[in-house]
């Protein structure tokens, strides 16, 4: 009995083993499905940290962006106006770049969204929002094509103000240039670009329709100890003011044409620290005040005083258009007390002179100049945490008379959190 139950179970395990061996081996011979490839994202560092391929391509692509909180007080000189206003702003950037034959081609997308309350920010005493593509714009090779900033201002300048300064503080606009690099640091930029972004008209003088983009030309150096450009504008004036002519007839007064030239330089100081940088802008301009302003001019307003900002004055008597003319010197220094903490103390001055019949129109001319510093904290990388304070004083001058009372300057004071990644 034993035996016979040793055997069968001898015949079981036999028979198990068997079956196993037949359905590995059909097994075996069945198709298999492969797995699909994984497609890894690969570091594209030849053009900087935080570039890769896109899956598929030869393109590399960084996105990037900025959250920045603004926090503004002003002095207030009306019961109707706001003490202060809170500004909120966010940025995407897409920055794709393709090494080819005919050399490096780029295309940047930038939007931006703000959302500004309080009249230190709006003028309105209202809250506005306002979504923005603030740069689009494709490069090949020394083609610029798009919205990007200026080829009349130097981007590189090392400024460290809350955008407070008088002075064309590298505005984005329209245009389409070409750019020759000459090696060692040097190049030369022609550029057409879109003169509705630095009119500055609407009182006295109405603009006809444009004709002719504004010309701008520039030569430029960046070199280890800082960077220079010397820069020029063409801009035209182009009236649509109706007066009555010596024949008795209506007509438009002669088209004219305005200019601007402007000197910038910033210098690394690493002998002072590390990220040391100083820097100064000094422009001049006729008929073309937009190249101070930074763009579609407003009026200025310290205190209780406005003064406009026009490029011409058109005279109804005369049929005549007055080109007016202004300068501005506006420079900075920045210092690391710390690797985490620096400090900038910076200022512009400007002056505005008009013709005789815009001042007998009541149009000033005037001076205004401004003073400020301020402190910025860098606890870790990409946050910055910093204090703003600014003084500014406007002086009309000419036939003005002022009002009693009148306070001809302002203080102001700004918060700001900004995150950049």
């Amino acid at each position: 009995m034993e035996t016979s139950m040793k055997l069968a179970k001898s015949l079981l395990l036999g028979s198990a083993a068997g079956f196993a061996a037949v359905a590995g081996a059909n097994a075996a011979d069945l198709p298999a499905k492969k797995a699909a490839p994984v497609e890894y994202v690969r570091v594209c560092s030849s053009h900087g940290e935080g570039f890769f391929y896109i899956p598929g391509t030869e393109t590399c692509l960084r996105v990037s962006g900025r959250v920045r909180a603004d926090y503004v007080y002003g002095q207030p000189f009306e019961r109707s106006v706001d003490s202060n206003g809170f500004r909120t702003r966010g940025r995407i950037q897409l920055d794709a770049r393709t090494s080819t034959a005919y050399g490096l081609l780029r295309s940047v997308v930038r939007f931006e969204i703000t959302r500004n309350s309080g009249t230190q920010l709006t003028s309105t005493g209202k809250i506005t929002t306002s979504p923005d593509v603030n740069e689009a714009f494709i490069q090949f090779g020394g083609l610029t094509a798009g919205r990007v900033t200026s080829f009349f201002d130097n981007g590189d300048l090392p400024t460290e103000h809350m955008g407070t300064l008088r002075f064309s503080d590298a505005p984005d606009v329209g245009l389409l240039a070409y750019t020759f690099t000459f090696g060692n640091g040097f190049s030369a930029t022609l550029s057409l670009e879109d003169g509705l972004d630095r009119r500055n008209g609407t009182q006295a003088l109405a603009y006809a329709g444009q004709r002719v983009p504004d010309v701008v030309g520039n030569i430029k150096y960046t070199g280890t100890w800082g960077t220079a450009q010397l820069s020029a504008a063409g801009h035209q004036i182009r009236s649509d003011n109706l007066f009555v002519a010596a024949n008795g007839f209506s007509d438009f007064p002669d088209t004219e044409y305005g200019f601007a030239v402007t000197g910038q330089v910033g210098v690394n100081l690493p002998m002072l620290a590390p990220g040391d940088a100083a820097w100064i802008a000094v422009t001049y301009t006729h008929g073309a005040l937009g190249y101070i302003t930074g763009g579609a001019g407003d009026d200025f307003t310290d205190g209780t005083l406005t003064a406009p900002t026009i490029d011409a004055f058109f005279n109804p008597a005369t049929g005549n258009v007055s080109l007016s003319t202004a300068w501005s010197v506006a420079g900075g220094l920045t210092h690391y007390w710390t690797p985490q903490i620096r400090q900038s103390v910076f200022g512009s001055y400007a002056s505005f002179s008009y013709s005789a019949a815009a001042n007998q129109a009541g149009i000033p001319d005037f001076n205004e100049w401004r003073v400020g510093t301020n402190v910025f904290w860098q606890p870790v990388s990409g946050l910055n945490i910093g204090v703003e304070a600014l003084y500014a004083r406007l002086d009309p001058r000419g036939r003005v008379v002022l009002p009693l009372g009148s306070n001809e300057s302002s203080w102001e004071g700004r918060l700001r959190v900004q995150r950049d990644f």
